[in-house]
């Protein structure tokens, strides 16, 4: 099992907009790191699902429902991921308090802050639901 976060500008595709589809592929995405980050995914996987920009927190928790395969919107060796909703969180952990937490000084999230997919680790992604009173 993996742990991942994906990063969305709200005003774009917020997680209720996830939610109201039931999935969503997730294109567009033109980073290296951030493209081999979603070849890596796992059908299964979870993902911390973040409102970037605006909001700066993690609002819910979303699923792998299908692999990394070529992102249709160019020719380009560029992959997508279809992901599927699994919870909103009982109460969103923002930006400023994964900063407070001891346990989460070292997520991807903190120290390559531009990178709109990153890994999360098992303690870092039940760190964040503790702190939001949500279970799975």
């Amino acid at each position: 099992m993996g742990y991942w976060l994906i990063k969305s500008e709200p005003f774009k595709y917020p997680f209720s907009k996830l939610v109201e589809d039931g999935k969503t592929t997730w294109d567009g995405v033109r980073n290296f790191e951030a493209r081999n980050n979603l070849r890596a995914m796992k059908k299964g996987d979870y993902a911390l699902y973040y409102h970037s920009n605006e909001g700066k927190e993690i609002v819910g928790v979303a699923r792998v429902s299908r692999a990394a395969y070529q992102d249709p919107t160019t020719t380009e060796d560029w992959s997508v991921v279809d992901f599927e909703p699994v919870k909103a969180l009982a109460q969103p952990v923002t930006l400023a308090a994964i900063r407070e937490m001891p346990k989460l000084k070292d997520m991807a999230l903190l120290k390559k802050s531009r990178l709109s997919v990153g890994p999360v680790t098992k303690p870092e992604f039940d760190a964040i639901l503790r702190s939001s009173k949500t279970k799975l």
